[in-house]
């Protein structure tokens, strides 16, 4: 039997304005730098931590959305959106960042992080970890 245990994270607030947003990306950061199967989830305001074009400036905080570009590096290439949190705001995969990864089972072809589905099929994603981290 492996060791390898299958995380999720549940990300569901706003980047900015709380440290959730940033703790989890860490929490992501560590658990999948440990080998870890992980997954993450963006439902209701979570989406919005993967708008692109984010500029913190105004706030006077810094801007992490940066570093979900090295999620790839971490073979952390299953980011589930919420559809419905998605049209709920407005919003659309094309408002969200392109983060690709290199999938070394097929001829290092980049591909697509992100997936964006409906939240039933969210729901059957959830069922199927060991682990799951809501923020």
């Amino acid at each position: 039997m492996s060791d390898i245990k299958k995380f999720m994270y549940v990300n569901r607030t706003a980047p900015y304005g709380t440290i959730y947003a940033w703790e989890s990306l860490e929490v992501v950061l560590i658990g999948a730098a440990f080998e870890q199967d992980v997954s993450v989830a963006f439902v209701d305001d979570g989406v919005y931590q993967l708008l692109k074009g984010q500029d913190t400036s105004e706030l006077g905080i810094k801007n992490f959305s940066p570093t979900y570009a090295a999620l790839g590096d971490y073979d952390v290439n299953k980011l589930y959106v919420e559809k419905e949190s998605l049209e709920a705001r407005g919003l659309t995969i094309d408002d969200l960042m392109a983060l690709k990864y290199e999938d070394e089972d097929d001829d290092w072809a980049e591909k697509d992080s992100i997936h964006v589905v409906p939240a039933a099929e969210l729901a059957d994603i959830l069922e199927q970890q060991e682990v799951v981290f809501s923020f």
